[in-house]
């Protein structure tokens, strides 16, 4: 069976991208199987820019195919933050809880609650990038955490029109409307068709 080197060390992202993707035929593995310890700094100021640069970084390192994303939470109240610094938005060393807690903290006093979670996904082999695609979903960050799956800002982010967290939804029914989901199945076409060439 092909292998599909997913350019992430987070047990939840790969997890999550593996059920997104179980209709291929790949074997769906994360970089750490093939090069333990390889890391990519993602220093870039878009999503598009750091999921490029992880993707082709590690695919020049592996020799490998190589899909990576990035996502970023972008919060109307606050400028767009965290945007592309979503992951470490409470400082370095950081946990999902000190992003969420800082996020509410900073919004505790703003009934502007509109945000969006945006997450690029790009396919990259070490001659160069061959595909990219956006996911983009609409919400609002609650006034308190809810639900308890998930990871992440799941617990604070609900999903327009349906009135629950992402943490409030079973693995199912985030996956049916989740920000990777919608950039996933766009790529999942281009995905079949290089990896049947």
């Amino acid at each position: 069976m092909q292998k599909l080197v997913i350019a992430t060390h987070n047990p939840d992202k790969l997890r999550e991208i593996r059920a997104l993707l179980s209709e291929l035929p790949l074997e769906v593995i994360s970089v750490d199987k093939v090069l333990p310890g390889f890391d990519v700094i993602e220093d870039k100021d878009t999503i598009l820019a750091n999921a490029s640069k992880k993707a082709l970084e590690t695919a020049k390192a592996t020799g490998l195919p190589i899909l990576a994303d990035d996502t970023g939470l972008f919060i109307k109240a606050l400028n767009g933050e965290p945007g592309v610094f979503a992951a470490r938005f409470a400082g370095p060393g950081c946990s999902y809880a000190d992003n969420r807690l800082k996020a509410l903290k900073l919004l505790q006093n703003n009934d502007d609650r509109q945000a969006e979670f945006r997450t690029v996904v790009v396919l990259a082999e070490p001659g160069g990038v061959v595909a990219y695609r956006e996911g983009v979903v609409q919400g609002q960050i609650t006034r308190s955490e809810r639900g308890g799956n998930g990871f992440g800002y799941d617990a604070v982010f609900e999903v327009e029109g349906t009135g629950k967290t992402y943490a409030e939804m079973d693995d199912g029914e985030k996956n049916a409307c989740s920000h990777r989901e919608k950039a996933l199945t766009d790529i999942l076409p281009l995905l079949k068709e290089y990896f049947n060439k």
